[in-house]
């Protein structure tokens, strides 16, 4: 496990997943079908408890402000500031590995109880598992 840090907030775009975990592919298909890819851009998963369920939802960060209306998704802030990280190396042929890694950082003594579950998909093998610290 690792502490990475974005020095900056970044806005993301997201869609939904329908439900968890089996809309969670779909709504990465929706969001590649809508958002222009792009090397420059980062790609991400995010989830969290909400109202007694998992909420999953396929994410983008903006290149340019305005994005997020441009192509009809929702948005939220990914906050600056410190994560635990562990990185995955070809996920796919173990995809429950996602979850084990989510339960380890789960675990963190300094975890911001307000933060999501964070998937970075930083290429198309790998993924880096993250939870936001407490500032």
């Amino acid at each position: 496990m690792e502490t990475i840090h974005f020095d900056t907030d970044m806005t993301l775009m997201y869609i939904r997943a329908e439900s968890f975990p089996d809309g969670v592919l779909k709504a990465h298909q929706k969001l590649h079908a809508i958002v222009p890819f792009s090397t420059d851009r980062k790609y991400f998963g995010f989830s969290r408890p909400e109202n007694g369920g998992i909420v999953y939802r396929a994410a983008a960060g903006e290149l340019m402000k305005g994005e997020a209306h441009r192509y009809e998704c929702d948005k939220m802030l990914l906050k600056k500031g410190g994560y635990a990280s562990v990185n995955i190396k070809d996920y796919m042929k173990d995809i429950e590995s996602v979850s084990r890694t989510f339960e380890q950082l789960l675990t963190h003594s300094e975890l911001d109880p307000n933060g999501y579950c964070l998937e970075w998909y930083f290429n198309e093998k790998d993924v880096k598992c993250m939870v936001r610290l407490s500032d």
